[in-house]
């Protein structure tokens, strides 16, 4: 019979019984996700890489409330408290945080007032009171009989006081009202900010936030990642605002009930409330809202970091990267279709001719295919150049692609950039970056610090540990879905494959530079502390090209090759010629291969691998093309219709680089001509657009863009290069949600 907790996750997650608990099994026996997902479909009832993940957090969420529910009944049982009835209430908590509600009372803790008052001995005056049969009047003669100096109860008032003091904070730390409260402030309750005290900026990226309310229940998370912020920089203070008018009037009705000192009680009850549970709720408030804004953010983050690391890379093409720069130059790298460093240099904007001499030569020496251009700083001063010098040379060109640089300098300053370029200076590393990253973005990427690539909200400040746990599943899921080529991988993408790791990734990367490379998969089991059990999660998702066996170089997982290799003798071939053959694998009958550890998805997987061996689930890659006589902000203007790329996706939206050193913002509410709630319904990110400016705020650096048709003029303006406004120089960040602004539609961006 399942446990309880694979029962509860089915009923949580609305999954099958049978597959969560034979999940659960897999992972308990070593397994990874992509290798459960892609391999193991039979056995899982074919849940995907999301529900599996589902799976594990929740059983993980389940094992850890069970751990904390056995540590809170031993140390009630110790303190000699638990009955029945407390007992029952601990063994039906569902959540962490109604467990500790219940355990809040028999929780070591620091000396109130209350237990002062107890050492004081006026608990059994607090009871007198409670039991209800005292009147106000008698609860002060009542008290009389406690006075004691030695005590330290000199009259009446210091009894009765003390005796309020353990009511109240028995009433503060009872579960049911600390229930109630919560739930009527988180449904009720608002998010107040203001300006901090003593700051007298005129201008600030929270003015928006200086006088700002919010319903705590709707407030969208990006709004309390900005506040929270914005008190971290010292220029906010923000609270969470209780409906105190919902709650004091409930409050002093169950503290006072049919009790007789309804006078004493209601004051027991105010403090209560103000002194005990007020501050204790808001702290809980204030981590739940923080909670949930990460929880947010780490998922947009997660998202955006799967789409750019699947963006259509240019493959084996040789690549002459460019990292621009003004004072200190152009930094150039040359790098093969292997993408081995062939040539580097240092050119300069001021020496124009030079500059596009030294291109030019450059080009004609080593023949690039592409040349990839940073798109920071002088990105398109740099880009003006190169066409021009371009435009002198003989056709065929190499197709100019200006490339995201985010991360290329954080890059360049690792300790990976080291080990691969020990000799190279750090500038020149960030421009073999850049152009490795066009080659390949999944493979180079994976170098860098995924906060540091620039498609987060707030990624600096929500919850580390999380962040890092999902960021790693994200790499882990793309690098596995395109597979490895092992005899090109660097150790850092290696160490992502399924059962492989930093370590064993170093050991391969060895014992591939020693043999000189891999000529079959099985060659793999010799590498050190490559096991079985490793070489079972790792064994589909290396590839080895060139191998005599062609599925070396597929999906195909080492073992099933018995099994395909069945079906071409079956059919009279060789693996060879059914390897491709649709004519075949159309009209295979795969019912007769069918057994008790290959069910119908393994075996359709199968002839999908076969019909493409070694497929590229990453869309072709097409540069995007901007305008050349757009190339600043300046040089916008609205109904101007452009062609851009998708760089960040947000809760309100998309940001967009149409070219000019500044992405626009597509508020999700000019995403389509219809409805958009999730702006990743729409786009993604990388993804090449079609945009209608809205607006250009040159002061505020701000571009308003939509993508509704019905926004788009009949003839888009053009504007000629010769008549350029003045030089307005405008810093080459791109917008940053969480500052506020109105759009041209009237809507506040906070």
């Amino acid at each position: 019979m399942a446990s309880l907790l694979v029962l509860t996750v089915a009923r949580e997650l609305a999954l099958p019984v049978a597959s969560v608990e034979r999940t659960l099994e897999l992972f308990g026996e070593g397994n990874t996700l992509p290798f459960i997902a892609r391999y193991r479909k039979e056995v899982t009832g074919g849940l995907d890489e999301v529900q599996l993940r589902d799976v594990r957090d929740r059983a993980q969420y389940l094992s850890e409330l069970e751990e904390r529910r056995a540590a809170v009944l031993k140390s009630i049982a110790e303190q000699g408290k638990l009955d029945d009835a407390l007992k029952v209430k601990i063994l039906g908590a569902t959540t962490k945080q109604v467990l500790e509600d219940l355990y809040l009372p028999y929780k070591p803790k620091r000396r109130t007032k209350a237990i002062i008052a107890r050492e004081r001995g006026l608990a059994p005056l607090a009871e007198l009171i409670w039991a209800g049969t005292l009147t106000d009047a008698a609860a002060r003669d009542a008290a009389l009989t406690f006075v004691d100096v030695a005590t330290e109860v000199p009259d009446i008032d210091a009894a009765l006081q003390g005796a309020r003091d353990i009511l109240a904070e028995q009433v503060a730390e009872d579960a049911g009202v600390r229930g109630w409260i919560r739930e009527v402030t988180r449904g009720k309750g608002a998010v107040k900010s203001a300006r901090a005290y003593g700051r007298t900026e005129e201008v600030s990226k929270f003015s928006d936030y200086f006088d700002f309310r919010e319903s705590l229940g709707t407030i969208p998370s990006h709004r309390v990642l900005a506040i929270r912020r914005g008190e971290t920089e010292g220029e906010l203070v923000w609270s969470v605002e209780a409906p105190v008018a919902d709650i004091a009037p409930r409050l002093q009705r169950d503290v006072i009930g049919s009790r007789k000192a309804s006078a004493l009680l209601g004051v027991v009850a105010d403090d209560a409330y103000n002194r005990l549970l007020a501050p204790s709720i808001e702290v809980e408030l204030r981590l739940e809202l923080k909670t949930r804004a990460d929880e947010e953010a780490i998922i947009i983050f997660g998202r955006n970091l799967e789409q750019l690391l699947l963006s259509a890379p240019a493959g084996e093409k040789s690549v002459l990267g460019l990292d621009p720069g003004f004072r200190t130059g152009v930094k150039v790298a040359l790098v093969s279709r292997t993408g081995a460093l062939q040539h580097t240099d240092t050119i300069y904007l001021h020496q124009e001719d030079r500059f596009a001499a030294t291109i030019r030569a450059i080009v004609m020496r080593y023949k690039p295919e592409l040349i990839a251009i940073g798109n920071g700083t002088a990105s398109r001063e740099t880009e003006t150049i190169v066409r021009a010098a371009l435009r002198e040379l003989e056709p065929p060109a190499p197709t100019v692609v200006v490339v995201s640089e985010a991360g290329a300098s954080v890059y360049s300053a690792s300790d990976v950039a080291r080990e691969e370029f020990p000799d190279l200076d750090v500038s020149i590393r960030g421009a073999v970056s850049i152009a490795r990253r066009l080659q390949d973005p999944l493979a180079e990427l994976v170098k860098i610090d995924p906060k540091s690539i620039g498609v987060g909200q707030y990624q600096h400040d929500v919850n580390q540990p999380k962040l890092r746990q999902r960021l790693d599943d994200i790499v882990e899921s793309c690098v596995n879905r395109v597979g490895v080529e092992v005899n090109t991988a660097s150790a850092q993408l290696l160490a992502y494959v399924s059962g492989v790791g930093p370590a064993l990734a170093q050991s391969i990367v060895a014992t591939r530079d020693a043999k000189g490379g891999f000529t079959a998969r099985k060659e793999l089991q010799d590498v050190p502390r490559l096991g079985a059990k490793a070489f079972e999660q790792a064994g589909g998702f290396l590839r080895v090209r060139g191998s005599r066996n062609p599925l070396d170089a597929s999906a195909v997982h080492p073992e099933r090759y018995a099994l395909v290799a069945k079906m071409a003798k079956d059919r009279g071939i060789t693996l060879q010629e059914m390897i491709g053959n649709e004519s075949v694998l159309s009209t295979l009958d795969l019912a007769p291969y069918v057994s008790s550890d290959v069910g119908l998805p393994t075996l359709h997987d199968i002839v999908a691998e076969l019909r493409k061996p070694g497929r590229d689930p990453r869309e072709s890659f097409v540069p995007p093309a901007f305008r050349d006589d757009v190339t600043e902000p300046k040089h916008l203007s609205a109904g101007m219709v452009l062609e851009g790329v998708v760089t960040n996706i947000v809760a309100f939206g998309a940001f967009v680089d149409i070219g000019v050193h500044q992405d626009g913002l597509v508020h999700v509410s000019q995403l389509a001509d219809r409805f958009v709630k999730d702006p990743n319904d729409v786009v993604q990110v990388g993804q090449k657009v079609t945009v209608t400016v809205q607006s250009v705020d040159l002061a505020r650096n701000r571009i308003a863009l939509t993508m509704k048709t019905g926004e788009r003029p009949a003839a888009t303006p053009t504007i000629s290069p010769r008549a350029r406004a003045p030089q307005v120089t405008l810093p080459a960040t791109p917008v940053q949600p969480g500052k506020g602004w109105v759009a041209p539609n009237g809507i506040r961006f906070k």
